[in-house]
């Protein structure tokens, strides 16, 4: 890998010394609000004219989340009503908006957050963890978007566009070293390479050793690391004015460490780390693999392309986008956290092993969109499209007890759709969508448990199990309106209706269970908001109430004494909220942002119950469960708030600048984000819970107009916070911390 880090670095170094002209003009900054242009609705719009709860990130506050070697995750609570979290390391990423979203590991997962890089969707939980790089702006857009983005959008999506090819020269390179011999590199160079036809090419390399140590194996500096590379390719043909055509091609290898699983880290009856929680420290003994203590290795490599065709003719607007990916990979956790089991376990009482191994092998994911636009300016616009998705690919999990299973999925979509905006005055703007969307998927069984020790001593027996099929067909649809008071302030009301199609689990084959099933859920939401521009353009506010209901809404009950994972419907979910997004220049020289969302998420459901913490019908719950508990030890979960599902979400961010001579300034930026009371589990426990999490960055550095560069120093998690990101509940109190504090120097030059 690093022999191709090489090669790309000399490629993209080689242009840049290609073309000496570099703008020398000062940059002027403007004391005013830049325009916002998104794509929500799949055309390009002005975000305040938009009648739909949207945040973007991009430039420097983008870049600074990242500049310490965070991966997708780094997104959680930079934004209001966004979390992110993962017990897979840098892979398979789980995402929340308003609080919904979907706690399943496993890596057949569906999720009601959709994931949309350069217009495709990326419906694997191992797609949706593509690196970010040379990205121009991120979409977070709140509430269900089913009629022009399809099912499994009931809580949004999230929507990432790179830097496109144009005919003008343009490059950049990026370096930065830090904490943990951590390094990053990245770069781009793009511009027209003939008549007509325009590229670029760009690239991420992220490096970090592993700094802590496997005490139970007397190994130092065995786990933690990452060595991940990603790039890609695009190619845009123009042959005639009114046709564009733009090739993708892009790339992701990653080796490294899956999550960081630590044994009894909280004590019964508190959820605050304990002694046996060092950061730089973990007790392994898991052998899986044959070869020496395993240390949690990870490895994925994923590849695609994508081919979009705009075509304008008559006042209409043809796309087309084709698309293909595909990924293989595999995760090994030593899961109980620890080593040993029984009275000689540690750290602390650990009653059985376990470790396992995920394999992902021969995903493929292929898409095709048609749309058709109207592309005037008349007061009646539209566009109508039709979309087809066919994935399949298979997961063998590996137990050290049980052995290996193989499960094989398929899934197919097909969906038609049309959306219409009409200018009823000046002021008043109505939007009207509708979907219908089939939706088939199905499960077969492979090899099970045929090299189990289990099987070997009659512990386990080889199931048989038919093949699973089902299907789903439903009509999503969505009306909003937007009226604007003034120039600078509108108003926006929204009513939406969608689904995420019914799942499919079979993780617990792999331990003598049965598949599962969960019928699709049905989201109806509304929504009021406004969104101005005030003080001369100085102060953006937008601001947006929000109320859904889900009717079936999809969980995950994982954990208990056996460790099952099974997929279960509620009879309904609702929650309410708001969110506040701001933009303030106060001058020249400060700008300041400002975000809070508040999420009340409820589970309706009087009669459903599930295993906590290590408990089974035999036996009671290992933590302090505060529900009501059956006669079975199940607790009871109706009323209980969603599972991570944040309550409370604020993030701030401030930047100062002092000038130094014509064409350059001296600034600082920090950036703080504010995590409050989030529920881990679907039960509620005193254990399971957190409460007042934050982190915080901060950059100071010079930068340079005039010949376009920047050097800074910077801190990732500025106070080494500890927080709690997730746990695994079913034999001891196990943890997952967030990434140490992370300091560093980054370069970056432009060219132009």
């Amino acid at each position: 890998m690093k022999y191709k880090l090489a090669s790309i670095a000399l490629c993209v170094a080689s242009a840049l010394q290609a073309n000496t002209v570099v703008a020398q003009e000062t940059a002027v900054k403007e004391s005013a609000l830049e325009k916002i242009t998104v794509t929500a609705q799949k055309r390009s719009q002005s975000i305040q004219d938009v009648p739909i709860s949207i945040a973007t990130l991009s430039g420097e506050q983008f870049e600074s989340i990242f500049s310490g070697g965070e991966d997708i995750l780094a997104l959680a609570v930079r934004v209001p009503g966004l979390y992110a979290e993962s017990s897979n390391g840098r892979v398979a990423p789980r995402f929340y908006i308003r609080g919904l979203g979907n706690t399943d590991f496993d890596l057949a997962a569906s999720q009601p957050v959709s994931i949309i890089m350069d217009d495709v969707v990326k419906e694997n939980v191992i797609l949706k963890s593509f690196p970010l790089f040379d990205i121009q702006q991120v979409e977070v857009i709140r509430g269900p978007q089913g009629t022009l983005f399809g099912r499994n959008t009931t809580a949004g999506i999230i929507k990432f566009d790179s830097v496109k090819p144009t005919e003008d020269f343009d490059a950049y390179g990026k370096v930065s070293v830090a904490s943990f011999d951590t390094v990053n590199v990245e770069g781009a160079v793009g511009g027209g390479l003939t008549d007509n036809v325009a590229g670029r090419f760009s690239f991420l390399s992220q490096q970090r050793d592993d700094y802590i140590d496997n005490a139970f194996s007397g190994e130092d500096d065995v786990i933690g690391g990452y060595d991940e590379l990603a790039w890609r390719a695009q190619l845009l043909f123009t042959p005639v004015d009114d046709l564009e055509m733009l090739l993708n091609i892009h790339g992701r290898e990653l080796e490294g460490t899956a999550s960081i699983f630590r044994a009894n880290v909280f004590s019964k009856g508190s959820n605050n780390l304990n002694q046996n929680y060092d950061r730089t420290t973990v007790f392994y003994d898991a052998n899986l693999l044959g070869n020496g203590f395993d240390n949690n290795p990870q490895e994925y490599e994923n590849y695609g392309f994508s081919f979009k065709v705009d075509y304008d003719f008559n006042g209409l607007t043809f796309t087309s986008i084709t698309a293909n990916e595909e990924a293989n990979g595999s995760s090994l956790g030593d899961v109980d956290g620890g080593a040993g089991s029984g009275d000689t376990s540690i750290p602390g009482f650990i009653p059985f092993t376990a470790v396992t191994q995920d394999n992902l092998d021969d995903l493929e994911q292929f898409t095709q969109e048609f749309r058709l636009a109207s592309n005037n300016t008349d007061a009646f616009n539209w566009q109508v499209g039709a979309f087809y998705y066919d994935s399949s690919f298979n997961v063998t999990s590996i137990d050290g007890f049980f052995g290996a299973t193989t499960v094989f999925h398929d899934n197919k979509t097909w969906a038609v759709f049309g959306q219409g905006t009409y200018e009823l005055s000046d002021k008043l703007t109505v939007t009207a969508g509708l979907r219908y969307t089939d939706d088939e998927k199905s499960l077969t069984v492979g090899n099970q448990n045929v090299d189990g020790f289990a099987l070997v001593i009659g512990a386990a027996s080889v199931q048989d199990y038919d093949p699973i099929n089902v299907s789903d067909d439903q009509v999503g649809y969505e009306l909003s309106a937007n009226y604007k008071l003034d120039d600078s302030t509108s108003l926006f009301a929204r009513y939406a209706n969608g689904f995420r199609a019914q799942s499919i689990q079979a993780r617990d084959v792999a331990f003598e269970g049965a598949p599962s099933v969960a019928e699709a859920e049905t989201i109806n939401s509304v929504e009021f908001g406004f969104k101005s521009d005030l003080l001369d353009n100085s102060l953006r506010l937008n601001a947006a109430v929000f109320y859904y209901t889900v009717d079936d809404i999809q969980f995950s009950a994982i954990g208990g004494g056996a460790n099952n994972t099974a997929l279960i419907n509620a009879d309904k979910g609702s929650a309410y909220g708001f969110e506040i997004d701001a933009t303030y220049i106060v001058d020249d020289n400060l700008v300041l942002t400002a975000g809070y969302s508040y999420n009340k998420t409820k589970i309706e459901d009087n009669g459903l119950s599930v295993f906590p913490c290590g408990a089974s019908a035999a036996f009671g719950p290992n933590c302090t469960v505060t529900d009501p508990m059956t006669n079975d030890n199940r607790a009871l979960i109706d009323g209980n708030p969603f599972p991570q599902a944040p309550e409370t979400i604020f993030n701030f961010t401030a930047r100062y600048s002092v000038p130094m001579g014509d064409d350059g300034e001296l600034f600082a930026y920090t950036d703080w984000a504010f995590q409050g009371k989030t529920n881990l589990f679907l039960y509620e426990s005193v254990e399971f819970q957190t409460d007042n999490n934050f982190e915080a960055g901060l950059r100071l550095g010079y930068e340079n107009f005039a010949h376009n560069y920047t050097v800074a120093l910077f801190a990732r998690n500025l106070t080494d916070e500890d927080n709690v990101k997730g746990a695994i509940d079913f034999n001891n109190f196990t943890g997952i911390i967030n990434e140490p504090r992370v300091i560093g120097i980054e370069g970056k030059i432009s060219f132009f």
